[in-house]
C-alpha cells in the first residue's frame, strides 16, 4: 500500500470519529450516535478492501462483518447496563472482555460452518 493511501485512509478514519465526538459534545448525543452506527465505516472498509484486493475478498469481509456486528451490538448493550452500576473505566472493561468472548465464541462456531 502506498503511504498516500494510508495517510488518506487514516484522516478518512480519524475525520469519522472526530464527527462523532463533535455531534455528541455539541449538538445532541443522538446524532453522534447515529454517525457512530451509520455503515459509513462499513462502507470505507469495503471501498478501501475492494480497492485493493477485489470482489471476491469484499464479499468475504461483508459477511464477517455482518456475523461480527453481533458480538458488537452484545458489546454496546452490556456496556450499557453496567454503566448504570459501575464507573466507566469498569464498565469498558466488561463489556470489552464480553464482547472478546462473544467474538471468540462466533469464531469457532462459524469455522466449524
Amino acid at each position: 500500500m502506498d503511504l498516500s493511501f494510508f495517510i488518506i485512509r487514516f484522516l478518512v478514519g480519524g475525520s469519522i470519529i472526530v464527527g462523532v465526538t463533535w455531534l455528541a459534545l455539541q449538538v445532541d448525543p443522538k446524532y453522534g450516535g447515529i454517525l457512530a452506527a451509520a455503515p459509513i465505516t462499513t462502507l470505507l472498509a469495503f471501498a478501501f478492501t475492494y480497492s485493493d484486493a477485489g470482489q471476491a475478498t469484499s464479499r468475504e469481509l461483508l459477511i464477517s462483518m455482518f456475523w461480527f456486528a453481533i458480538p458488537t451490538v452484545l458489546f454496546i448493550l452490556v456496556l450499557w447496563l453496567l454503566m448504570a452500576r459501575y464507573p466507566v473505566l469498569p464498565s469498558l472493561g466488561g463489556a470489552f472482555l464480553f464482547w472478546l468472548v462473544a467474538v471468540i465464541a462466533l469464531n469457532h462456531v462459524l469455522s466449524g460452518v
